[in-house]
């Protein structure tokens, strides 16, 4: 079971899965931050480690289940010649379902429901949680495919799945405060939830979708936010300068 322990390609293996993991759970702390952001701030550590647990959960069930994962790739129904399997069905609902909370809340952000005093807590923590533990599965899923593609071993699967997991732990407060900090910062991560919930639907047709590409995107789109947040920054000194100025005449 362990003797993957001497192989220097599986630490290799490890290591090369353990970063793809992380990779593939940025969209899935996004998404976290977002809906603990919608919680008291006494709620919000237990709700982000609950929801990262939650993921960890379902990444090894799926994992340990995986032949029946592996099932769902199989065609289930067959409508007009199309054949659809139950990673198809999963794919397609979880990216509506993406989509759908995504833009409810740009929705309120634009409509500046926040701002006028809208109560904070939307759902309650228990339907946080659920939201959460819905788009694990959904998340999960092509993780778990995508890690039985690399490696053959699931114990090494596994500690990836678990390091990948501790690493989105720590960094998940400082990307949700981050988000939660930036109102700019936080329409572009709601427009990246779309933006995975449109590819998740567009797997689920048949369609496959380089994830380069989208992750790529998304590093491009923040670098350009990033100094876009630099250089407000920097018009911003001169005026605080000119205020600090004015009340020390006036006194």
């Amino acid at each position: 079971m362990f003797e993957w322990l001497t192989s220097p390609e599986a630490w290799i293996a490890l290591g090369t899965l353990t970063a793809l993991e992380i990779v593939l759970g940025i969209d899935n702390i996004i998404f976290i931050s977002i809906l603990v952001g919608r919680l008291p701030e006494n709620q919000r550590a237990y709700a982000r480690r609950m929801g990262l647990g939650l993921a960890m959960i379902a990444r090894l069930a799926l994992l340990f289940s995986i032949s029946w994962v592996m099932g769902l790739t199989e065609p289930w129904v067959t409508v007009f010649g199309y054949e659809i399997s139950g990673r198809d069905i999963i794919l397609v609902g979880g990216g509506l379902f993406l989509i759908a909370k995504a833009t409810h809340e740009i929705h309120n952000s634009l409509e500046g429901v926040e701002e006028r005093g809208a109560h904070v807590v939307v759902s309650g923590l228990g339907m946080v949680l659920l939201q959460i533990a819905v788009l694990d599965i959904v998340f999960s899923l092509d993780s778990v495919i995508t890690a039985v593609g690399l490696v053959d071993e699931v114990t090494l699967m596994a500690i990836a799945i678990i390091l990948a997991v501790l690493v989105m732990l720590v960094a998940a407060k400082t990307i949700g405060d981050f988000v939660d900090g930036h109102p700019t910062i936080k329409i572009l991560a709601l427009s990246f939830l779309i933006l995975v919930g449109v590819t998740l639907m567009v797997e689920g047709f048949g369609v496959h979708v380089p994830k380069g590409y989208i992750y790529f995107a998304m590093a491009f789109s923040v670098t350009v936010e990033i100094l876009n947040l630099r250089m407000r920054k920097r018009q911003a000194e001169p005026v605080k300068l000119y205020k600090k100025i004015s009340k020390k005449h006036d006194v």
